[in-house]
């Protein structure tokens, strides 16, 4: 893969008088798709032992048929053996297997067990390399971003601010129940995201602060509040809520509301994609809360193990509810646990629309050839970690800091500068998107709540007896 624009930042580690341990190639892992062909395998050798089975029970019979019949050689009633099949016996006799069908692998020496378990007498240095991507480093054009798609990318992050901004009023006004995440302040990561994948075609999941996202991916407005209001024209018919946006034909996997349980279902998307062997990725997004997850370290292995095609986007917006990274977090350069699981680690700006699409680029084009990859993005989130949290614990002045560098003033900027779009222009789009906004609230409140029936559909495949 070419080299791609970017920082670098390299580590230089010492383990001292710590075990290391060397890795033989007879004792690497075993790719996913050779422990399902071993799989198949198994089930054509036991499909092929019941047909067996079923031949012994009706020799019996057919040696009495055989034994009725007139005198015969291999089966022709003229008693001349048929050359043509013999020779094909005899061919197929002579053959040889099938090199892939129930070759087994060689099995490790005693000797090649005996140098993987030796600890060295040397300290081992290990050199690690991980690439950033800062802000103001690249333009549309290096990203190969058409002017309008650009123009497109700000309505989309306007979008998505003027809905959650909507969403709280409407919490207020308690049109809105339950819990409510809301995005605002890291609308350029949904963005960047999207503007990088194939999109109806490539996977994503997320955690549950999800409205942006679900935006970013063109699911309805209208249907994302009728979900927010319960109502049951909304994406997931008003029975998931703020945290449960769904979103088939964009597969759009979610919203999930368990800190890091989306991570290994995003493990198992990937594998889904290698298993169809179809080019498509899956890109997982968590928030930085969930790398303390004992989940998020067993998807990652299983990654790293089987070369899933996918993109762990953790999205660092410094706080884990009301816990700051530096508090959480042993070693918070959180890109760096890729390095456990043998995958690259890389960090973006997340304030940064451009540096969050390149960052993406390069990891989806990893993605695709079998290298899953671990990606930071560091960003901001302006509200509380929920609407009912007043972030009391932010230092004096910090917000206000953070929002100097918005990603929506900053691309809006960029507009400007490199004459993509005019100030008539995008006072114009702002105000398409707050009535879009207002229609989809009218949307919500126009429409019906679910019936009570529908609290049993869709809850198991069949029919239930103990619901009659």
């Amino acid at each position: 893969m070419e080299e791609r624009m970017g920082h670098a930042q390299t580590l230089s580690v010492e383990t001292g008088s710590c075990a290391a341990y060397t890795t033989m190639d007879a004792l690497r892992r075993r790719p996913a798709l050779s422990l399902l062909r071993d799989m198949a395998q198994k089930s054509a050798k036991e499909e092929a032992a019941e047909r067996k089975e079923g031949r012994d029970e009706t020799a019996p019979q057919e040696a009495q048929d055989a034994a009725e019949a007139p005198s015969t050689a291999n089966g022709h009633p003229n008693g001349e053996a048929d050359a043509e099949d013999a020779e094909a016996e005899r061919a197929s006799d002579e053959a040889p297997a099938d090199e892939d069908e129930g070759e087994e692998e060689e099995a490790p020496s005693p000797e090649e067990i005996q140098a993987a378990s030796e600890v060295p007498s040397a300290p081992v240095k290990l050199e690690l390399k991980f690439k950033t991507y800062p802000g103001d480093q690249f333009t549309h054009d290096e990203l190969h971003l058409g002017d309008k798609q650009v123009v497109k990318m700000y309505r989309n992050m306007l979008l998505q601010r003027r809905f959650e901004e909507r969403c709280r009023q409407q919490y207020q006004q308690q049109n809105i129940s339950g819990f409510l995440h809301l995005y605002i302040g890291q609308e350029a990561v949904s963005t960047g995201t999207v503007a990088a994948i194939r999109h109806g075609e490539d996977s994503v999941i997320t955690a549950y602060r999800d409205h942006g996202l679900a935006l970013a991916m063109g699911l309805d407005p209208g249907e994302c509040m009728a979900e927010l209001f319960g109502k049951e024209t909304g994406v997931t018919d008003g029975k998931g809520g703020s945290m449960h946006f769904f979103g088939r034909e964009e597969r759009f996997f979610g919203g999930h509301g368990i800190v890091g349980a989306g991570v290994p279902l995003a493990a198992g998307l990937a594998f889904a994609h290698q298993y169809r062997g179809d080019e498509e990725i899956c890109v997982g997004f968590f928030g930085d809360g969930a790398v303390q997850q004992g989940a998020f370290h067993e998807a990652l292995n299983l990654a790293g193990l089987y070369d899933l095609p996918a993109v762990f986007i953790c999205e660092n917006n410094q706080y884990g509810m009301g816990t700051h990274i530096e508090r959480a977090a042993a070693n918070p350069d959180l890109y760096q646990q890729a390095a456990a699981y043998d995958m690259p680690g890389a960090v973006a700006n997340g304030q940064d629309v451009f540096s969050v699409n390149r960052a993406v680029q390069d990891h989806v084009e990893m993605a695709r050839e079998g290298q899953p990859s671990l990606l930071e993005v560091r960003t901001y989130r302006y509200q509380g970690h929920s609407i009912s949290d007043p972030a009391n614990y932010r230092a004096e002045g910090e917000l206000e800091a953070q929002q100097k560098s918005d990603a929506i003033i900053r691309l809006k900027k960029y507009l400007l500068d490199e004459d993509l779009a005019s100030g008539d222009t995008l006072d114009e789009i702002d105000e398409e998107v707050k009535q879009e906004v207002l229609d989809a609230i009218a949307f919500a409140e126009e429409s019906d709540l679910p019936d009570e029936s529908a609290l049993y559909e869709n809850v198991y495949a069949g029919e239930y007896s103990f619901l009659s």
